[in-house]
């Protein structure tokens, strides 16, 4: 199910100019440190983004994240020839300078981030980077063959800011340098972590500020986008001599031998990446830690852990890899946070109260926990937790929460009041809600029923009630003239109010849940509508193409892109709920699998090798050629993914036997 990952041979060509769909610009590597830190950046080596670094970290794991090194200025010398530049700057207003990106030969990012560039006279340099499990270390190599003579010269650049900011020239930044033996450090701001450099190179202090880096990406997104570094010095290695080593990490630096050191590292993580499928890897890195516990990141560079994306990502990161005892613990840590039967929607990155404008973050909780306790053995007092959050969730909505938010006469679920947006469909500009739709959404309708029926299993009269809600539905969301489902009724709280604009939203009443609300002709019905409306390679449109409201392309300025975010644009984690409803009406023979590989599989494969690399993106554009966009680097997109390869592959290949479950 995976994708071999070649070397990928770059020709020597003109700047890729400020166009972010480049694929210099637009291939984006990753590397995470399990804490919510991580670096950074593109196949080319600008920095199109104000999140690209090399050593990002987070202060209060996974949040309180601070970018500290956003890139090294590197480049080559020997006695009598000019200097040749390996990195690659961006600068307003739009020049590129150095020219790095010319002598980049091959690149590849498996098992990591890996350049060779191409010297004079037939010689080359091949530079990497990886972040090695549960060291804290950005590692940075460089090995040059046939460059008898040349010196490798790195710059650091320099921040210390959060990492949603930029930074810009100022007097209050700290160049002192505190060199012990091999370590060099730097504190740029009180109250910040130290920067620690360990090298087997020599260092030079010599403060110089960069100005004016420009980040193509946040200029497309109609944000901020220039940016001040500072670099302290300079690093100097004799290539001869054997390969250069550069060591970054947030604090202390490290008693050991930098050259050593980082081959024993290398070794080890590559055997480790080794042990798994990239696609494995990849899903791996959305793990992290939140003392006391642990949790998932909904997605790189920008996202922290968020309810409702964790819940539906883990079904496929971790339970469809096989990683069954780290889904418990996620499932139990957030057990812990259920409060008048909600669950937050997210943890804000300050610290502050937990958000919980969310109706179907507990309801997507709830078929999880379902999911994991199919797979896994926990013992009594590992199911008790979960036993407790889940009757509390569904006697939370049954009698009524926050948001107005209960279970309606029929048995439904309404929820939803003026100004706030409780289900996925979440983009907000000021105070308008985009896509406000209250009353009894279809998909928060299908998770209801689904809830209830796991809940029953532990008290009989969650069963009865999802009996009556089933009924409701069957009787009250067929849309007589689409042939599919309103997608919400009572629109409004208004009874008997609809909004029947064709939403993928109703496909997750035949599939992407552990129970079907419909079957047969019904359930083919909704297949058929979503099929010819909403389906694209990348995933299902948000919005008919037909519909007056229908946004195309997912791009501009922030009201621009929260204005078509639900209204057209492409959403890949959808595609899980519709191959399972594909393979429930059409069967899920060897051949029908067969065809809903090639059909549905094959295209989110092959993104793998686009924008960021092994991951899957957050979004796309409703029209053709389906423009990836939103985050690179987006859990419940991959997660749904490896769900989606983990049914259509032969037994013998699922991730979860590979694995040794």
């Amino acid at each position: 199910m995976g994708v071999v990952q070649e070397d990928t041979d770059i020709e020597p060509s003109a700047p890729p100019g400020d166009d972010p769909a480049d694929p210099r610009l637009a291939c984006e590597w990753l590397e995470a440190d399990g804490l919510g830190g991580f670096a950074s950046g593109t196949v080319g080596g600008a920095r199109s983004r104000r999140y690209h670094a090399l050593l990002l970290t987070a202060t209060t794991p996974p949040t309180g994240r601070v970018v500290l090194v956003n890139g090294l200025e590197a480049w080559l010398e020997r006695p009598g020839a000019p200097a040749v530049s390996l990195s690659t700057q961006f600068y307003a207003p739009g020049v590129w300078q150095p020219d790095g990106f010319r002598r980049i030969r091959k690149f590849h990012h498996d098992p990591w981030p890996c350049w060779e560039f191409a010297l004079q006279d037939g010689g080359s340099l091949v530079q990497e980077v990886f972040i090695a499990a549960d060291s804290g270390l950005t590692v940075l190599r460089w090995r040059a063959s046939g460059a008898a003579g040349w010196s490798l010269h790195l710059r650091p650049l320099l921040s210390g800011r959060d990492y949603h900011a930029l930074h810009r020239e100022n007097p209050a930044f700290d160049f002192t340098a505190r060199i012990a033996g091999g370590n060099v450090s730097w504190r740029p701001y009180a109250g910040l972590p130290a920067i620690a450099a360990l090298s087997n190179g020599i260092y030079e202090h010599a403060p110089l500020w960069y100005r004016d880096f420009l980040y193509a990406e946040e200029r497309a997104r109609g944000l901020d986008d220039r940016e001040d570094l500072a670099s302290p010095g300079v690093f100097r290695f004799a290539l001869d001599a054997g390969e250069a080593v550069l060591l970054l990490r947030a604090g202390d630096g490290l008693a050991v031998r930098p050259a050593a050191h980082a081959q024993a590292l290398a070794e080890s993580e590559r055997a480790r990446r080794a042990a798994q499928r990239p696609i494995e890897r990849a899903a791996a890195l959305y793990l992290v830690d939140r003392p006391p516990g642990r949790s998932l990141l909904a997605g790189f560079p920008w996202f922290t852990d968020w309810g409702r994306d964790s819940f539906i990502a883990l079904r496929g990161l971790m339970l469809a890899t096989g990683r069954i005892a780290e889904a418990g613990d996620i499932l139990r840590a957030w057990a812990g946070a259920v409060d008048a039967g909600m669950l937050p929607n997210r943890f804000p990155d300050d610290g502050g109260a937990p958000e919980f404008n969310t109706c179907d973050a507990a309801l997507w909780f709830i078929v999880a926990v379902h999911d994991y306790l199919a797979l896994a053995e926990p013992t009594p007092a590992e199911i008790e937790p979960l036993r407790t959050a889940v009757l509390a969730i569904l006697a939370g909505y049954a009698g009524g929460t926050r948001f107005g938010i209960a279970a309606d006469a029929d048995g439904l679920l309404r929820a939803g009041v003026a100004g706030m947006q409780l289900t996925w469909m979440d983009a907000k500009l000021g105070d308008h809600v985009i896509t406000p739709r209250i009353g009894k959404p279809v998909e928060i309708a299908a998770l209801w029923i689904n809830a209830l029926r796991i809940g029953g299993q532990w008290e009989p009269r969650w069963a009865a009630l999802a009996e009556r809600a089933q009924a409701a539905f069957l009787a009250r969301f067929t849309d007589p003239v689409s042939g599919g489902l309103y997608d919400v009724i009572d629109a409004g709280h208004v009874a008997g109010a609809v909004e029947a604009c064709i939403r993928p939203n109703q496909i997750f009443a035949v599939g992407g849940l552990p129970f079907a609300v419909l079957e047969g002709e019904a359930a083919a019905a909704v297949l058929g509508v979503v099929e010819r409306h909403l389906l694209t390679p990348l995933g299902l449109r948000s919005l008919s193409p037909a519909d007056p409201a229908y946004v195309g392309h997912y791009r501009g300025g922030p009201a621009a892109r929260d204005g078509a975010y639900h209204q057209g644009t492409v959403w890949p984690w959808l595609m899980g709920g519709f191959v399972q409803a594909w393979l429930r009406v059409h069967g899920d023979g060897e051949t029908r699998r067969a065809e809903a590989r090639a059909r549905f599989l094959a295209p989110l494969l092959a993104h793998l090798e686009t924008a960021g690399l092994g991951h899957v993106s957050e979004v796309a554009d409703g029209d053709a050629p389906h423009t990836p966009g939103g985050c690179p680097f987006q859990a419940w997109s991959l997660g749904e993914t490896i769900r989606i390869a983990h049914w259509l592959s032969p037994p013998q290949e699922t991730l979860s036997q590979e694995t040794g479950r």
